[in-house]
């Protein structure tokens, strides 16, 4: 059994950088397979895919969010970490990290519980 667990603050100050790390059990985030994926959601819309990592190293993003995200893993603690810059209160989501078949939304077969985060000052 698949097991992800998002962990990080969960208020971020505008401006500054957003920095959640999601920690794999069950599975190798080295698996050829799979995809690793961060995924938020708004309060009151719907799912947004912002990126992926994956088993190789390969980083894919969202175009509408690429220039702030950075998503990086550490094989060793079987971690990847995504990191947001220069957040303003509309970053303010639900986040879940997620194992994925294919990039981008849909393919997904394991989620972590999600980590609230909120933009504030």
């Amino acid at each position: 059994q698949v097991q992800l667990q998002e962990s990080g603050p969960g208020l971020v100050k505008p401006s500054q950088t957003l920095s959640l790390t999601c920690t794999v059990s069950g599975g190798s985030i080295t698996n050829k397979y799979y995809y690793w994926s961060w995924i938020r959601q708004p309060p009151g819309k719907g799912l947004e895919w912002m990126g992926a990592i994956g088993a190789s190293g390969s980083t894919y993003y969202s175009p509408s969010l690429k220039s702030r995200t950075s998503i990086s893993r550490d094989t060793s603690k079987n971690q990847f970490t995504l990191q947001l810059n220069s957040v303003t209160p509309e970053d303010t989501a639900l986040y879940y990290c997620a194992r994925a078949v294919n990039v981008g939304l849909g393919s997904e077969d394991y989620w972590g519980q999600g980590t609230q985060v909120t933009v504030s000052s």
